[in-house]
């Protein structure tokens, strides 16, 4: 059974796994986490409470059955957007495959996909493929928590405050406007927005931005 996410902050559900365990591109060449991974939202909070991680750590197992993908095309028959991975990443290729299917299937949603594995390279075909469905925005992110801009059809990085200088082609995210909510924003799915930038959030994270200003 498939079991989908709904957090209080964005509109959609999401289909989510366990943070950092499926995230082979949080590391850098050293194995070291990179700042964007060491100020995880995804490992605080409630996202530690065994009720929260039963979900994500069942879904890393489900989506290995041959009727998954059928499955989870029906559970979308209602929905308008959906977010992939409010925690977790497409960590297997075969799961990113899978994934492609239900885009294609799915034209009425609104797909939006951040992932770090762009950085592999086996992952490029399935990434260019998912990116030409007009229903979908994937957003590769950046690994710096100072604003970096990555090369991207449509992107994302974290800058450390909300007032931090940008640039023409990146749109600074409101939510934190109010409280931490999306409200009627839907930006992250759209695709004429390049660049969003996120400002800093979490006590983890802007633990992390304090410690690099020192």
């Amino acid at each position: 059974m498939i079991r989908f996410s709904k957090a209080s902050k964005i509109p959609c559900r999401s289909f989510s796994l366990e943070a950092l365990t499926t995230c082979p591109a949080s590391k850098d060449k050293n194995g070291d986490l990179v700042p964007a991974c060491k100020g995880c939202y995804a490992t605080t909070g409630n996202y530690r409470f065994p009720n929260v991680k039963a979900p994500r750590l069942h879904n890393q197992e489900d989506w290995k059955r041959k009727d998954w993908t059928q499955e989870f095309i029906a559970e979308l028959d209602n929905d308008r957007y959906f977010r992939w991975f409010d925690s977790g990443d497409m960590y297997h290729i075969k799961l990113a495959e899978k994934m492609l299917d239900i885009m294609i299937a799915t034209p009425w949603v609104k797909h939006w996909l951040p992932t770090r594995m762009h950085k592999f390279p086996k992952f490029a075909k399935v990434i260019a493929k998912m990116q030409v469905l007009p229903n979908v925005v994937v957003r590769l992110s950046g690994d710096e928590i100072d604003g970096t801009v990555i090369d991207g059809e449509t992107t994302s990085t974290i800058i450390p405050y909300a007032d931090d200088k940008v640039g023409k082609d990146t749109l600074v995210c409101g939510a934190y406007e109010r409280a931490g909510k999306c409200g009627s924003c839907r930006k992250c799915w759209d695709k004429s927005v390049k660049v969003v930038a996120y400002p800093a959030h979490g006590k983890k994270m802007l633990g992390l931005i304090a410690r690099q200003a020192a």
